[in-house]
């Protein structure tokens, strides 16, 4: 009937209007004199009081304790099984990029409980070096076209050639192949395969499929014989950079994690409540994280971790985590202040940050340190100054 159907359409406006207005009225904290006093977490403490002295604790007992406290309380589970997994290359141009690199359009499927996903893996390795090659992968959550494999659009987003003249490969997926970042539609994807993490309360959701998603890729890298699988970055951005965080504490088997403006549950400090808060992603972002995650809104005190332990759970491999002057929605002092209380996990190793004792001006990239930083200016967005400096921190690293 016209009438039901309009009246459908009336409410279903009607309630959009309401969710909008809710998020536009939460009023974030970009003020740190507001910013209240709170204990972190100690990342080098045991859920049994014991104090962390070596690498060994560290590695058989506090690092699995804290993983553990992270799939239950916000990432979710990681599904660690399938049936089968199966690469086929699409597409070759070994004249890509002007002669300079060859291209790879790579169907990575996935097969468990008879259900596929398929992840669709743009793929540039460089013709000049020496095989095999190191590479940086990045999490796509922004619009396909920042990862053309024809290069007709090109993106600072995903500055490919800037990467390949640097002498490293260089590979990206979109979320939409895992979960596509919607309240709804994120189910249609690796969910399907997993539905009982759909009705645990600690079940993964999004974020947490995208980082599956990126082990995958990994998975695959390692029967490519023109790429070093021991030598992978995994690259994010916001809450793509949520997600390389994610992956990387997960899978030990990636080399370096690039977190780049990732806030709130990503590599800034929950604990502050500066910018977005946990609530705040929970009410407009309710399909990223657990639905024990939703305990801990307006509640960060209780939560059993914070994301300096996350970064710790990275030690001792590389790190590098980045903010913009303009975007304190992100929390740049946060971050900052994350990686500087993750250090003594890195120093159980023998490890030093290099980061200095405060947060370090404007564009003053720390770059020859085991954790690196910058705080680059201007909005949220991921640049060619940021990938830049990553191709410095790899460098660095994977030269070692």
């Amino acid at each position: 009937m016209p009438y039901l159907r309009n009246f459908a359409l009336f409410s279903f406006f009607f309630l959009g209007l309401i969710s909008a207005y809710a998020q536009n009225t939460f009023e974030a904290n970009y003020d740190e004199s507001k910013v209240q006093p709170y204990t972190l977490p100690d990342v080098l403490k045991t859920a049994a009081n014991q104090k962390v002295q070596n690498k060994t604790t560290w590695e058989t007992v506090r690092r699995p304790e804290i993983i553990r406290l992270f799939e239950e309380n916000v990432y979710g589970q990681m599904p660690k099984s399938y049936d089968r997994l199966t690469y086929s290359v699409k597409n070759t141009n070994a004249s890509a990029m002007a002669g300079k690199a060859t291209l790879k359009e790579v169907l990575i499927e996935v097969v468990h409980n008879s259900k596929p996903v398929k992840i669709n893996l743009v793929l540039f390795v460089p013709k000049k070096p020496q095989k095999p090659v190191p590479g940086f992968l990045l999490i796509n959550n922004r619009g396909k076209d920042n990862t053309d494999p024809t290069r007709a659009h090109k993106s600072d987003f995903w500055p490919a050639e800037m990467v390949i003249d640097s002498g490293y490969a260089v590979a990206a997926f979109h979320v939409s192949d895992l979960a596509p970042d919607d309240t709804s539609r994120y189910v249609n994807g690796v969910l399907q395969l997993y539905p009982e993490q759909l009705t645990a309360n600690n079940g993964m959701r999004a974020i947490g499929a995208w980082a599956w998603g990126a082990s995958r890729v990994l998975d695959y890298f390692e029967k490519d014989a023109d790429i070093d699988a021991k030598k992978v970055a995994v690259v994010g951005h916001s809450r793509g950079g949520k997600a390389s965080l994610w992956a990387a504490a997960e899978d030990k088997r990636f080399a370096m994690c690039i977190t780049n403006c990732s806030g709130n549950t990503g590599a800034a400090l929950s604990r502050r409540r500066f910018g977005e808060t946990i609530r705040r992603i929970n009410t407009v972002f309710p399909h990223w994280f657990t639905r024990n995650y939703k305990k801990f809104n307006d509640n960060e005190d209780a939560l059993p971790v914070d994301q300096h332990m996350l970064i710790a759970a990275i030690a001792p491999r590389p790190l590098y985590a980045t903010n913009a002057s303009k975007d304190l929605w992100a929390d740049p002092r946060g971050t900052f202040l994350a990686l500087k209380n993750a250090e003594n996990a890195y120093g159980l190793y023998g490890l030093k940050s290099n980061l200095p004792a405060e947060s370090p001006g404007i564009n003053q990239p720390i770059v020859n340190s085991q954790m690196g930083y910058h705080n680059r200016e201007g909005e949220h967005d991921l640049t060619a100054y940021d990938w830049s400096n990553f191709l410095k921190f790899a460098r660095v690293h994977f030269r070692k």
